[in-house]
């Protein structure tokens, strides 16, 4: 009887896999097999696929209950650091939707879809005058295909122009994987930049670096770093790169807080990705797709994947490489993510440059918030600064207790928010890094305070212990996360 009742209450569902479903006697689908109708793939006759057998509305129920589990910025609020998930507005959605856009197909003739060519010409446009940099694609799929675009633009530049022999990028130890990551997968050997104490890079250690640049065809720096912190020698180390023929490419991953304020361009920067989502609001993750559009200076345009959009006499156009032969080819299929550079124009027009200005003015402002709020109650390793649109905060203060980052992590869950980017950047021990993003009100923010000097009051009282039972009212209560990466259950058994 026990069994048949389960473990569901109310709207808290327990829900099994699949095949731990009763199997019904039919499925959704009941065809009779094909009588006498070769194969036509040349391969042999398939063998039963195993899958569960279930009626449709028992798959249907399966796939909405899962979907009420997930945890999105539509539910709560998202501190996630280094991510920026923010509110998208539904505006975008709604212009995303419309016929002409939404039932377009990249195959059609150009001349058939000229209002979709402009969207994306005035989007390059957009984002030219933001950076400075006036070279624009928007083919790259994500941000880390936008570095994979932007180092490629980077040595092809350098092969035209007689420098192939420059094999070296410059990162610091701060950096997002993917830089590291795309450098290798471009061909390029690292050279690791350490960061100061104070979590930026300094200029006696970019000179070190850098040596006589002889063999240096760039540096990757995030700007604001992935501390939180604006690099001020950043303009002194571009000048440096620059007079040994190098390029400074810049992780455009936290825009969000120099949009309509400062342009990468003034302080040096040739080559910068934009993450749509990041900045400007595009769904995240699996609500995306995502889009990295790239930007350069206009020395590297000739050198840009294809196609661009350009505008002649006759209207817009896609170019081909007959129309820039310099260019290193063509990076993906198609033209990119279009519902993504619909909902992003959408975005810049509604909120015009005023706007953007505050955009970036509000996602310091929430941050710094948070860390004055915070950096009596845990450790702020760089507390003494002000912080751009993240705020960073370590578990050292805790830890003498045995409460650890991830502890916290998993007590916010409790209190029905995700938790912050935990344990990274790497260079900080117990790293909690949090984005509250411009879009969040002084409510939002002061519930979450309030719950981190809650957790912080019981440490010092000595209540420490329950938190490494958290979450408690979760669908899922504390995994055994070590044995779960030892141990991986890759496929079910039943």
């Amino acid at each position: 009887m026990n069994d048949l009742i389960g473990e569901s209450r109310a709207l808290h569902y327990e829900e099994p896999l699949l095949w731990e479903h009763e199997q019904s006697d039919g499925s959704g689908v009941d065809l009779p097999a094909p009588q006498n109708t070769p194969l036509r793939t040349g391969q042999g006759a398939r063998e039963a696929l195993g899958l569960p057998q279930l009626k449709e509305p028992q798959v249907l129920r399966h796939f909405v209950r899962l979907s009420t589990k997930n945890f999105s910025i539509d539910h709560g609020f998202f501190p996630l650091g280094s991510c920026t998930m923010k509110h998208n507005p539904r505006l975008n959605e709604k212009m995303a939707r419309l016929s002409g856009f939404a039932g377009i197909h990249p195959l059609q003739p150009a001349c058939t879809v000229p209002g979709a060519l402009e969207v994306m010409y005035q989007l390059q446009n957009w984002l030219g005058e933001l950076t400075g940099l006036r070279g624009v694609c928007l083919t790259p799929a994500a941000g880390a295909h936008g570095e994979l675009a932007g180092l490629m633009t980077i040595r092809r530049a350098h092969e035209q122009n007689g420098q192939g022999h420059r094999k070296v990028i410059l990162c610091p130890d701060s950096a997002h994987g993917t830089n590291p990551a795309t450098a290798a997968m471009c061909g390029y050997d690292l050279r690791v930049i350490p960061t100061k104490e104070n979590g930026c890079v300094s200029l006696d250690a970019f000179r070190e670096a850098l040596g006589d640049g002889h063999d240096v065809a760039g540096m990757m720096v995030t700007n604001p770093n992935t501390c939180g912190l604006f690099e001020r020698d950043i303009a002194a180390c571009a000048e440096l790169l620059h007079a040994a023929g190098g390029y400074f490419y810049c992780d455009g991953a936290n825009f969000n807080a120099l949009v309509g304020r400062v342009r990468p361009a003034d302080f040096g920067v040739d080559v910068m990705h934009i993450n749509l989502h990041k900045t400007f609001s595009t769904p995240h993750g699996g609500g995306g797709p995502g889009s990295g559009p790239i930007c350069v200076a206009e020395s590297l345009r000739p050198y840009l994947p294809v196609p661009c959009v350009v505008k002649t006499e006759a209207g817009y156009k896609l170019e081909t490489r007959e129309d820039r032969p310099d260019s290193f080819g063509r990076l993906k299929g198609f033209q990119g993510q279009f519902g993504m550079f619909v909902r992003a124009l959408t975005y810049m027009l509604s909120h015009g440059a005023d706007g953007l200005r505050q955009v970036s003015g509000d996602a310091v402002l929430n941050a710094n918030y948070i860390l004055a709020k915070l950096r009596e109650d845990y450790d702020a390793p760089f507390g003494d600064r002000t912080c751009m649109h993240e705020a960073l905060l370590t578990d050292k203060i805790q830890k003498e207790s045995g409460v650890t980052t991830l502890d916290i992590a998993k007590t916010l869950i409790e209190y029905g928010m995700h938790p912050m980017t935990i344990y990274f950047p790497l260079v900080v021990n117990g790293a909690m890094l949090i984005e509250p993003t411009e879009t969040e009100g002084k409510e939002t923010l002061d519930r979450f305070i309030a719950v981190m000097q809650k957790i912080a009051a019981d440490v010092r009282a000595g209540e420490g212990e329950i938190f490494h039972a958290m979450p408690q009212s979760a669908p899922r209560r504390r995994l055994d996360e070590v044995k779960a990466a030892r141990n991986p259950v890759l496929r079910c058994s039943c």
